[in-house]
């Protein structure tokens, strides 16, 4: 441990671990030399400070994000790798050069700004800090500057349920193009058995089961997403006339995607479809002219030559609505069944309760008859009297004899001169009483 003073600053110089540290101590009075000395070496003791002789927090942040990806290729699936990667373009345009050890919480707030000015959510700025994070973690830099970076609000909305109208629009608009075909399929899919986007993709002739009438799901989002999931009619005769479409280009072998990847007019069945984007955005903004009722794009006027009608005000109540939302649509209708809870997360992949209630968007009609049945008053003939009365132990648990109901049993046990007879006697009063009427009054 040493101090050593470089023109008017002083710098340390330190071992721990059998690991050398030597750095700026950014001032030039001692005493806070020495404190700051202190304060690095406990750092170090803790694994928080990096050695001098492991360069990466040296490094330029757009050169360590290339040695941060190459070292998570054996921990992260191919597709979290391609996630990473794209969330490391934007920062790597911002920082470009600047080094690791020189990057602050300021810097990390105003690249926070500069990612809002260009009209980004704060879900995906999150995200981005979060690589971002992971990268000064590795560099033992976090630490210094994470304290004042926290976590941007992000809105609560995580899907919406269609109502009944818009269920019908989006099934009677992608009936109507012959290109939103594939799409089409994809959709009721996903309605009729809750499955992902990525997972009706991913599908091979090998996951379905015509004769047990069951769909396996082996690639998921996660562990728990690898279920089998029984067809209902109408999902099987999707898959039928699927597999009718994948005869014409010889895809119906085991290995083959039930969704084939096709580009410019070539089909190829041992690769999937990447995405229904396009198909998907042109199927929920399209628009009906109101005066010629022609299905289009949205636009200054009416496509048709013949009608030019002006349709700037005109925009399709289904613009926004994602291809995953009808993930929630289908897990709400299943709330709404009277579905088990058990069965709804056997179907739908979910591991737990919080899940479950996470993606269920019980609807305000459904919610208004299960209300129906509750009641804030008590029941019974007894208690419909013109005198109101509260709910409380003089007026509930002690109530009034006059008021409270005979039971029969007292009626049989006393007689009809209202009295009890004698114990002697009983016998013969109860063989006396079948002459009586049943419903004698007590005079």
């Amino acid at each position: 441990m040493a101090l050593v003073k470089r023109g008017k600053t002083w710098h340390t110089h330190f071992f721990v671990g059998g690991q050398r540290y030597r750095q700026s101590l950014n001032t030039t009075d001692w005493r806070e030399a020495q404190a700051r000395e202190k304060e690095l070496i406990g750092q170090a003791s803790q694994n928080k400070l990096n050695a001098s002789h492991l360069g990466f927090a040296k490094l330029p942040f757009s050169q360590a994000s290339g040695q941060y990806l190459s070292g998570r290729k054996l921990e992260l699936a191919e597709a979290s790798q391609k996630k990473e990667h794209q969330l490391l373009v934007k920062p790597c345009e911002f920082f470009l050069q600047t080094h690791l050890a020189k990057i602050t919480s300021e810097d990390i707030v105003q690249f926070r700004e500069w990612r809002s000015r260009q009209n980004v959510g704060p879900a995906a700025i999150n995200m981005e800090v979060g690589v971002i994070r992971r990268i000064l973690k590795r560099a033992k830099r976090w630490h210094v500057v994470g304290a004042d970076i926290h976590p941007l609000k992000e809105p609560k909305s995580i899907g919406r349920a269609l109502s009944l109208d818009e269920k019908l629009r989006l099934l009677k608009t992608a009936g109507r193009n012959e290109e939103w075909r594939r799409a089409e399929a994809a959709m009721s899919l996903a309605l009729c058995t809750t499955m992902r986007g990525c997972e009706v993709k991913r599908l091979q002739w090998r996951d379905i089961d015509f004769l047990n009438r069951s769909v396996l799901v082996r690639t998921s989002k996660t562990d728990a997403g690898q279920r089998a999931i029984p067809m209902n009619d109408e999902a099987y005769e999707i898959f039928k006339q699927l597999r009718e479409c994948a005869k014409m280009f010889r895809g119906t072998e085991h290995q083959h995607f039930v969704f084939p990847a096709c580009e410019r007019g070539q089909v190829d069945p041992k690769r999937h479809r990447k995405s229904f984007r396009t198909a998907w955005r042109s199927l929920t903004r399209a628009i009906e002219c109101p005066a010629c009722g022609k299905l289009q794009r949205p636009g200054v006027s009416c496509s048709d030559s013949h009608c030019q009608a002006d349709i700037r005000k005109i925009e399709s109540p289904l613009a926004g609505l994602r291809f995953h939302d009808l993930r929630h649509h289908a897990i709400t209708e299943l709330a709404e069944s009277q579905v088990s809870d058990q069965t709804i997360m056997a179907i739908a992949g979910h591991v737990s309760q919080r899940m479950l209630a996470r993606y269920s968007h019980v609807r305000s009609e459904a919610r208004r008859q299960a209300v129906s049945a509750l009641s804030a008053r008590p029941t019974g003939a007894w208690f419909c009297t013109s005198k109101t009365r509260g709910y409380d132990t003089n007026n509930d648990t002690n109530t009034d004899g006059a008021n409270a109901p005979v039971t029969q049993v007292v009626e049989e046990m006393v007689g009809s001169w209202g009295l009890e007879p004698q114990t002697s006697t009983v016998s013969r009063w109860r063989s006396n009483q079948l002459s009586y009427e049943p419903n004698a009054q007590l005079v």
